[in-house]
């Protein structure tokens, strides 16, 4: 939009999404990046909802992404520092009804010391919402039956199926393979968060290479399918929608005030 454009479509109720993602490889199979996911996320909703979408932020904090080539991972500093510049730059024009959609799990913590600062400087309460942990259990079950535990993880699902379903032609079909993570301190199951002693979470600073040296490092992606991209994206662009209408019936300043619409459930 031009900036005649954006100041035709202000009103008291406009809501504003941010996408975020990450410019990270996503295995052998996948184009690096999930920001491009993201940010179509960001434009459906959008559409669906009358929303404005945002530029997206391709890059992330994804430092332990950093052993493959061709990534770009932000500092902890120089992400938070963009996310608040970002989120400033509309509150300053009165612009309140800010979502975050973040499609990369690890600028979640981040996000949030952003979100509770502007809360306290500001008075704003910012919305944030992790794009794949909002897919519910229930949806997985009815894709995979299962198998919904295997197709789910990094290099995987969500966003092989999601890549199928946006862009097929940038999938490389015949490179998709089950995940096979190298063992940390002779115990399975590693990951870059760590591993598991008799249950119990051990956190470790592992890296994605080590971990795996093709980037896989959870799920099976042969289970993915351009149909279940299609119901992925439909979930969550409708529900972002859905939750934009009812932001829009809210104040950003008083979240708990008793003329507020119901919450769903």
């Amino acid at each position: 939009m031009t900036v005649a454009e954006f100041r035709d479509r202000l009103s008291p109720e406009t809501v504003i999404l941010l996408p975020f993602g990450s410019q990270e490889e996503q295995g052998p199979h996948a184009p690096m990046g999930d920001y491009a996911i993201a940010d179509a996320v960001a434009v459906k909703s959008a559409e669906l909802s009358g929303a404005i979408a945002a530029p997206c932020l391709p890059f992330g904090y994804a430092e332990f992404f950093r052993g493959f080539p061709g990534g770009i991972q932000l500092r902890a500093p120089t992400f938070t520092a963009l996310v608040e510049d970002m989120l400033v730059s509309f509150l300053d024009h009165g612009i309140e009804r800010l979502i975050v959609l973040n499609g990369h799990t690890t600028n979640t913590t981040l996000i949030d010391q952003v979100q509770r600062k502007l809360r306290r400087e500001r008075g704003v309460a910012v919305a944030s919402i992790d794009l794949w942990r909002s897919i519910p259990a229930e949806l997985w079950n009815e894709l995979y039956g299962t198998e919904a535990a295997n197709a789910r993880g990094h290099g995987a699902d969500p966003l092989t199926s999601l890549g199928l379903y946006l862009y097929p032609d940038k999938m490389r079909t015949d490179l998709m393979r089950p995940s096979a993570p190298s063992p940390a301190f002779g115990l399975p199951g590693s990951s870059t968060a760590g591993v598991r002693f008799e249950g119990m979470q051990v956190n470790l600073p592992l890296n994605a290479d080590e971990v795996n040296a093709d980037g896989m490092l959870g799920g099976n992606a042969g289970l993915a399918s351009a149909e279940a991209g299609r119901r992925i994206f439909e979930h969550v662009t409708g529900t972002v929608a859905r939750f934009v209408e009812h932001m829009r019936l809210c104040d950003p300043r008083r979240p708990f005030a008793a003329e507020a619409p119901g919450a769903r459930g």
